[in-house]
C-alpha cells in the first residue's frame, strides 16, 4: 500500500495536555501517591540529583500540589512541592518541581510557590527559606525571594533563599489557573 503525505500516525497529534490546573494541598490517597511519583521522576530519574528522594522532613511536610483537570475533575498530579517547620515560626520549602510536559505552562511553578509561602503564613511562619537549584536563582528573585548565601550540596551550587512574606499571596489561591493563565496571556 502507498504511504500517503495525509495519513495519519500515532505521532501525528501530541499528548493530550489539559490547560485547567489548581494548586491546593494534597488531600487524597492518589494525590500524595503521584506526589511522590513526580518527585522521584524529576529528582532521581530526570536530574539524577537523589537516589532515594525520601527524606526525614517528608513525615511533617505538608504537600503541595498542581492538579491537571478534565472537565473540571482533578485527574493528575503535574506540580510539586513540599513545606515543613524545624521549629516555631522558621518553614522551609522544597522540592519544587512540575512534570516535563508541563513546564511550558507558565504559572504552575509560581502558584506552587505562592500557595507554599501562603500557606505556610497562614499557620504561625515568621521566616521561610528554601535552597534552590542555581539555575532558578533569578526565578525566585522576581517573586520577591533573595539570597542569602551559596551553598554546595549534591555537588551543585544552590541558593539559600529567603523570601518577602510582607509579598504574599500576590495571587488569588485553590482556584483554576485556566482564567489567571487566559488573563496573562490575553
Amino acid at each position: 500500500m502507498a504511504e500517503h503525505p495525509f495519513a495519519l500516525t500515532e505521532d501525528s497529534f501530541p499528548d493530550f495536555r489539559a490547560d485547567d490546573v489548581l494548586v491546593k494541598p494534597a488531600s487524597e490517597a492518589w494525590e500524595k501517591a503521584e506526589y511522590f511519583a513526580l518527585r522521584r521522576r524529576v529528582f532521581s530519574e530526570e536530574q539524577q540529583l537523589l537516589p532515594q528522594d525520601k527524606d526525614e522532613h517528608d513525615f511533617q511536610a505538608i504537600p503541595i500540589v498542581a492538579l491537571a483537570c478534565q472537565c473540571g475533575m482533578p485527574n493528575a498530579v503535574v506540580g510539586a512541592v513540599r513545606i515543613y517547620q524545624p521549629q516555631p515560626g522558621l518553614w522551609y520549602g522544597g522540592r519544587l518541581c512540575v512534570a516535563a510536559e508541563y513546564r511550558r505552562h507558565g504559572m504552575i511553578g509560581t502558584a506552587l510557590i505562592n500557595e507554599a509561602v501562603s500557606r505556610a503564613r497562614d499557620i504561625g511562619c515568621e521566616r521561610f527559606l528554601a535552597t534552590v537549584q542555581l539555575c532558578n536563582e533569578d526565578y525566585f528573585q522576581r517573586l520577591h525571594w533573595r539570597t542569602l548565601e551559596h551553598i554546595e550540596l549534591l555537588d551543585q551550587i544552590h541558593a539559600v533563599m529567603q523570601v518577602d512574606l510582607e509579598h504574599y499571596p500576590f495571587m488569588p489561591r485553590e482556584i483554576s489557573l485556566l482564567p489567571l493563565r487566559a488573563r496573562r496571556h490575553g
